[in-house]
């Protein structure tokens, strides 16, 4: 399993080196770069300071410089280089085509942004280089994009080359990355290069815990691209940005209202609220939906493992009570689960569909918001980062 760290650059910080090929050692720079104070986009309309923060926005200013160039070959084995997008602002990163965890997330962030653009999207492109060097093949990338549901994204690149090649972008972009020949996998930064229409590098930002966030972390890296293309074509691109839960206690950064609820199974009341230095995952899901009906044996999986280290609450929203008890009981599901009847909880944490997760911390601070299901790799992925100690 990949595993690639989130706002914890301080913890990495090595000698910069020798990225000679992939083939050797590669010793790299903090992972990813320090976060700075929330900012503003570097041209209108403007990204406000709670989108900035999510996605540890830093605008160049009088640091931008031309991109580095590359020649590689994307998923459809069609040559592939910088110069191409000239004329496109460009979203670029890079990813590991064997990923299960966090590049699963930024996938989902991608589709998600690129469905905000709307009419934009021929304008905006996102690109991603692979940091596998152990899966170079056209194969491996074009599986990766078809798997992840990038397929039909006629703005999605993925780009591969033999592992010298790729050792040398990455040296030139200034991203880190790990190699473990035991089991050929990567630990790769987490950067993500906002890069004007004329190939300028204009803005950096991560992809970390807070992609989980998906709908205001798309939103926003859809605005950043568009903030880069010339005025006359810029727009406030669909989607929800973070400020639209600005009104209520059930944002990213917000502390909702702790509450209690029936117990789904048994007896007693199930909820939120101090939980002794323990983390809190709050699982919404119903029996009438086919994802929930997946994702709930990862789940169990999820809350075996941290066990005694985060407690995992499934609530079953404005569902019937019996075959939500017998899903349970046929999906293996042992940590608690509490009923919404009337959706109340749920549309107070502005629950848009199931399944969803929204992470809190110890002191019921909301960290992730996640629509959609996850996998056990991405949601151990998400507690392996937040945890302190792990």
């Amino acid at each position: 399993m990949t595993r690639r760290p989130a706002r914890t650059w301080p913890l990495i910080v090595a000698a910069i080196a020798v990225l000679a090929a992939f083939t050797g050692v590669l010793v790299a720079a903090a992972i990813p770069s320090p976060p700075s104070t929330p900012a503003t986009a570097p041209t209108a309309p403007g990204i406000s300071a709670a989108a900035a923060d999510l996605l540890q926005l830093d605008p160049l200013g009088h640091a931008a410089s031309v991109a580095p160039g590359y020649s590689l070959t994307d998923q459809h084995g069609r040559p592939m280089t910088a110069d191409e997008f000239r004329g496109r602002a460009v979203v670029l990163s890079f990813n590991d085509d064997r990923c299960q965890d966090l590049c699963t997330l930024l996938a989902q962030d991608v589709a998600k942004a690129d469905s905000d653009l709307g009419a934009l999207r021929k304008r905006v492109a996102f690109v991603s280089i692979n940091a596998n060097p152990y899966y170079p093949a056209v194969s491996d990338v074009a599986d990766w994009t078809t798997a992840h549901g990038l397929g039909s994204a006629a703005n999605w690149y993925f780009g591969t080359a033999p592992a010298a090649q790729l050792a040398a972008v990455a040296q030139a972009y200034g991203v880190p990355i790990q190699l473990d020949a035991a089991d050929r996998s990567v630990v790769h930064g987490t950067e993500i290069f906002f890069i004007d229409p004329s190939g300028t590098e204009r803005a950096l930002g991560q992809f970390g815990t807070d992609a989980a966030s998906t709908a205001a972390f798309a939103h926003t890296m859809a605005q950043e691209a568009v903030d880069l293309l010339p005025a006359a074509q810029r727009a406030t691109v669909g989607g929800s940005a973070p400020a639209d839960l600005s009104d209520t206690d059930a944002g990213v950064g917000a502390t909702p209202q702790p509450f209690a609820l029936p117990a789904l199974t048994g007896a007693g009341r199930y909820g939120t609220g101090q939980k002794d230095g323990r983390y809190t995952v709050l699982n919404f899901w119903a029996s009438t939906c086919s994802a929930c009906t997946e994702e709930l044996p990862a789940l169990q999986k999820t809350a075996a493992e941290f066990a005694g280290r985060a407690d995992l609450l499934g609530i079953d929203v404005s569902d019937s009570v019996a075959p939500a008890r017998a899903l349970a009981e046929r999906s293996g599901v042992r940590f608690p689960l509490a009923t919404d009847a009337d959706g109340a909880i749920a549309g107070r944490f502005h629950i848009t569909g199931l399944p969803y997760t929204v992470i809190l911390d110890p002191s019921g601070r909301v960290l992730v918001r996640h629509p959609g299901a996850f996998t056990a790799e991405q949601l151990e992925y998400m507690l392996d980062t937040l945890l302190p100690g792990t």
